[in-house]
């Protein structure tokens, strides 16, 4: 949607940090990979935190530093001439990890049911195959739909944030259950969206 929309934006706010990272020679791999620890230790926090508020916070803020190291490993390839089909492979893959311990983690500790967890997580990884299978059939990386994975991480660091302050239930789910469930309905309807365009523009 949304969020995607912003990229520029958010690249001129982390120039400053990948020119940092650039002077001190740090590889976009190694940024990709710590982008991935932060990834695995908010699902490690996201598992343990029911009844610690301070758990929700900590996941919270470890997926801040995911998304900004996601972004950040692409701008140093860039502007340091090191982009390449690897560590573009490299990226598409540790995101999906990450994905995956980010919100299994959040329906493995109770926040949603089985059931929905699975729905969202199938949502999120066919969404994600989606945009690179326009990639694959010449079409151009497609970042449509309303909910891309920039929109999701929005998404749970604003309930994580919200749901260590206010941890009741709402019509029996709590703020980080009612964040799965929105990324589970829309993440489907952003794969039909990359469906459609994708049929479209095929012979």
């Amino acid at each position: 949607m949304t969020f995607n929309a912003l990229r520029p934006v958010a690249t001129r706010v982390i120039d400053p940090l990948a020119d940092f990272f650039i002077k001190y020679e740090v590889s976009p791999d190694t940024v990709s990979i710590v982008s991935l620890i932060c990834a695995f230790f908010a699902g490690l926090s996201f598992y343990f935190s029911p009844g610690y508020k301070e758990l929700i916070l900590l996941a919270g803020i470890l997926v801040i530093f995911n998304s900004l190291f996601d972004a950040l490993d692409g701008v140093i390839a860039r502007k340091s001439n090191r982009a390449t089909p690897r560590g573009d492979f490299l990226d598409h893959v540790i995101d999906r990890y990450s994905d995956i311990f980010i919100i299994c983690s959040i329906f493995f500790a109770g926040y949603v049911s089985w059931q929905i967890g699975v729905t969202a997580i199938v949502g999120v990884l066919l969404t994600s195959y989606l945009g690179t299978q326009a990639q694959a059939l010449n079409l151009g990386r497609y970042y449509g739909g309303i909910m891309g994975r920039a929109d999701r991480l929005v998404v749970i660091i604003i309930a994580a944030f919200a749901n260590s302050v206010y941890s009741a239930s709402i019509a029996g789910f709590s703020i980080l259950g009612w964040a799965v469930i929105l990324i589970a309905v829309t993440s489907h309807i952003t794969a039909v969206q990359r469906i459609l365009y994708i049929w479209n523009r095929l012979d």
